[in-house]
């Protein structure tokens, strides 16, 4: 992102609610510049260093501005007509605009502007919120919801009904995080920022928040937030008094070929284009 525009957003930000309407108004070009951006995947709202993984605080706080700076409006595609303050991705491509992206997005996909889509990615009927990023490869199967800001790496199988939660607010919070090659099944949900760590296996059903106990059964150690690699994860409960269960996710084992078997996508089912990486 130019210097000039994290000054003119981290400058708006600080007036709060003494932004006036007028200066909302001369904001919004610089936001839907940055909204571009993330749709063309040229800005991320959170990046993997050396440290870890980084939010970009900026940006986060530049969606929230264009969100309450735009008034929702009347927008019409060829089937759909919807009120909102920012269009769908799609809305209007042409034949070419879709070969040039090279993702594969059903009917009854709905993907917000603003969310990043690479290339061979394939989108059954789901819902992908802004500042979300998608890479190569992966599937999001049908009714699986990528909330706003969520991250998912490469060749992932976000299986039916799966969710991934949006982490808009707090700004410094960090989105949730799905690295390359994990399996989410059927029905799972990770929210309030976990971090899913390469080639992890979430079992279907399997729920995981920031509080949520993740318990290895080996060792029966206690972790929060962070699902480690490769780990096997499913339901579980654990007691917390005499009588007293609570859910918890346990990692079971960690993913073997046997396990690979089962959850990798199935590349005679992707098109030419669906391949090329």
């Amino acid at each position: 992102m130019q210097e000039q525009y994290r000054l003119a957003i981290e400058s708006a930000w600080q007036k709060g609610p003494a932004l006036t309407q007028v200066e909302r108004q001369e904001l919004v070009p610089i936001l839907e510049n940055c909204l571009s951006e993330l749709d063309a995947g040229h800005l991320r709202i959170a990046i993997k260093t050396e440290a870890g993984w980084k939010v970009d605080e900026t940006l986060k706080k530049g969606l929230s501005l264009l969100l309450s700076s735009c008034q929702a409006r009347l927008f019409q595609d060829s089937w759909v007509s919807y009120w909102d303050r920012i269009s769908m991705k799609t809305a209007g491509w042409t034949e070419a605009q879709f070969q040039a992206a090279g993702f594969r997005i059903c009917a009854g996909a709905i993907v917000r502007c603003g969310a990043y889509i690479a290339p061979s990615v394939a989108l059954m009927p789901s819902f992908v919120n802004m500042g979300a990023y998608i890479d190569e490869g992966t599937l999001i199967d049908s009714w699986a919801t990528v909330g706003s800001c969520a991250q998912v790496g490469k060749w992932c199988h976000i299986s039916e009904g799966a969710a991934l939660g949006g982490v808009l607010e707090p700004i410094q919070a960090l989105p949730v995080i799905i690295e390359d090659h994990c399996f989410i099944g059927g029905r799972a949900g990770i929210f309030e920022g976990v971090h899913v760590g390469e080639g992890a296996v979430i079992s279907s059903g399997v729920i995981i928040n920031a509080s949520t106990h993740i318990i290895d059964r080996a060792t029966g150690k206690h972790t929060h937030g962070f699902v480690p690699p490769y780990a096997v994860v499913v339901p579980g409960s654990y007691e917390t008094a005499p009588g007293l269960s609570l859910a918890c996710a346990v990692i079971v084992k960690m993913a073997d070929e046997q396990t690979r078997a089962k959850t990798s996508l199935n590349f005679r089912l992707r098109t030419k284009s669906e391949k090329a990486l």
